[in-house]
C-alpha cells in the first residue's frame, strides 16, 4: 500500500503514538499528532527498554540517541527483603538477543521521539482534547471530533492514547477492569548509595521493591508493590505521604531501607487488569500500545510492546494492498504475542510475594542453585520476549 500523501492522525504523544507517527512518516504519510496536555513534559518515572524494543529504535535510526540518554543494564538481582541477601543473579550479558538492555527516564525517551518526529516535519498539536472518533470506511475519511466541537478528517486515525483511549471505547465499548488487589508506589531518589547498573528486586511477604538507576546513574527509580484488598480509583498520579510507604516496608533491610529513606515525593496507584481489546481496528482506525493491550508492570514490557506495535503497523500497511487488509494483518501479527506478554506479567508478581517461610526458603534455594549451575537457562527463560525482532523479515 502506498502511504505517500495519505493523511494520518495519531491521538496521543506517548511512546507508542510518537513511534507510530515517525514510522509512518518514513513511508511518506502526512502525519500529525494530537496531545491533550499543555506540553510534552516530564511525567512518569523510569522504564526499561529491552532488546526487542531497542530493535525498533534501531530501525528508526534512534538507537544511539537512546544510548546517550540511558543507563546500560548489566544484571538483575533478586534479594531477600529482610537483610538484602542475594538470592539470584541474572547476567543480562547472557541474553540470546545479544543486544543491550537499557534503563531510561520516560520523559527522556518521549523527548528523543518528539525531537525526531518534529525533525521529520510532523506537527504535534497540543491541547487537543478528543471527544470521539468516527471510523469511516472505504473512501470515507475518519473523523476526529474535539471537545470544543471542531473536527479533523484523516485517511487513517491511530489511537495511541493509552489506558483510557477514546478510540478503544469506540471500537470495543467499555469493560470494567479487574482490581488485582495490588497497589504500587513510584518515586525517584538521588543515587547516594552508588546503586549499580542493574535491577534490584527485594522480595518479601506480600510485597516487593524494584530499583534501578537513571540519568547517568545520578538517580534511582523505585517501584514498590503491596498486596491490598481495596482501592477506589485507577491511575498512577495520586500523591502519597512517603511515611506511608516507609511504614508498609519498614521491615525491609539492606539497600532497600537506604533507598526508602531517600524518598521525599511519591505517587501511588492501584493495579488493574484490563482485557486485551478484541477489536483493534475498524474502518480507517486502529489502536496500539496500552489502548489495545494494557499490561501490568511486572515484565517491564509496556514501552517495548507499544514500539513493536508501531513498527508492525507500518510494515503491515506497507505490505498490504488496501488499508483494511493492512490493519487486519497488523492485529493478526500482534495479538497472540501481546496476550502472552500480558499473561506473563500478570502471573509474575506472586513469585516475589511468597509469604510462607518454608515455601519462600525452598524457592530461594532453587534460584541460588540455578544461578550457580544454570545461569544461561535462568536468563534464557525470557528469550521469547527479548530475542523477538519485529524489524526483521
Amino acid at each position: 500500500m502506498d502511504l505517500s500523501e495519505q493523511k494520518v492522525c495519531v491521538i496521543g504523544a506517548g511512546i507508542g503514538g510518537l513511534t507510530a507517527a515517525l514510522a509512518l512518516r518514513q513511508l511518506g504519510a502526512r502525519v500529525c499528532v494530537l496531545e491533550q496536555a499543555e506540553a510534552i513534559k516530564e511525567v512518569g518515572a523510569g522504564l526499561q527498554v529491552s532488546p526487542n524494543g531497542l530493535a525498533v529504535l534501531r530501525g528508526l535510526g534512534l538507537a544511539s540517541h537512546l544510548e546517550a540518554r540511558s543507563v546500560k543494564a548489566q544484571a538483575v538481582e533478586l534479594r531477600d527483603y529482610a537483610a538484602g541477601r542475594l538470592v539470584a543473579h541474572l547476567d543480562l550479558g547472557l541474553i540470546k538477543a545479544g543486544t543491550p538492555y537499557h534503563f531510561v527516564h520516560r520523559a527522556d525517551l518521549i523527548d528523543l521521539l518528539a525531537q525526531a518526529v518534529r525533525a521529520a516535519g510532523i506537527k504535534i498539536l497540543l491541547l487537543q482534547n478528543v471527544e470521539t472518533v468516527h471510523p469511516g470506511r472505504d473512501s470515507e475519511r475518519a473523523r476526529v471530533v474535539m471537545s470544543n466541537g471542531s473536527e479533523m478528517r484523516a485517511d487513517l486515525v491511530i489511537g495511541g492514547d493509552g489506558l483510557h483511549s477514546r478510540l478503544r471505547g469506540v471500537l470495543n465499548g467499555t469493560v470494567a477492569p479487574f482490581f488485582t488487589r495490588q497497589v504500587a508506589w513510584r518515586a525517584i531518589v538521588p543515587n547516594t548509595m552508588r546503586h549499580g547498573n542493574l535491577v534490584q528486586v527485594h522480595m518479601g511477604p506480600h510485597r516487593h521493591l524494584v530499583s534501578y538507576p537513571l540519568r547517568g546513574g545520578t538517580m534511582v527509580n523505585l517501584v514498590a508493590v503491596q498486596e491490598q484488598a481495596g482501592w477506589a480509583e485507577e491511575g498512577w498520579h495520586h500523591t502519597d505521604d512517603p511515611q506511608n510507604l516507609r511504614r508498609v516496608f519498614n521491615d525491609f533491610g539492606g539497600d532497600a531501607r537506604a533507598l526508602l529513606g531517600e524518598v521525599t515525593e511519591v505517587s501511588r496507584w492501584g493495579l488493574f487488569r484490563h482485557p486485551v481489546a478484541p477489536v483493534w481496528h475498524q474502518g480507517n482506525c486502529a489502536i496500539l500500545g496500552d489502548a489495545a493491550h494494557p499490561t501490568l508492570p511486572f515484565m517491564a514490557q509496556g514501552a517495548s510492546m507499544a514500539m513493536e506495535d508501531a513498527w508492525v503497523l507500518r510494515d503491515a500497511l506497507e505490505r498490504a494492498g488496501t488499508l483494511s487488509e493492512g490493519l487486519a494483518a497488523y492485529q493478526t501479527r500482534r495479538e497472540e504475542r501481546v496476550k502472552r506478554v500480558v499473561d506473563a506479567a500478570s502471573k509474575n508478581a506472586w513469585k516475589y510475594h511468597l509469604a510462607n517461610p518454608v515455601v519462600r526458603s525452598a524457592a530461594h534455594m532453587g534460584m541460588r542453585l540455578a544461578t550457580t549451575f544454570a545461569p544461561k537457562k535462568l536468563v534464557g527463560q525470557f528469550d521469547w520476549i527479548y530475542s523477538h525482532d519485529v524489524t526483521k523479515p
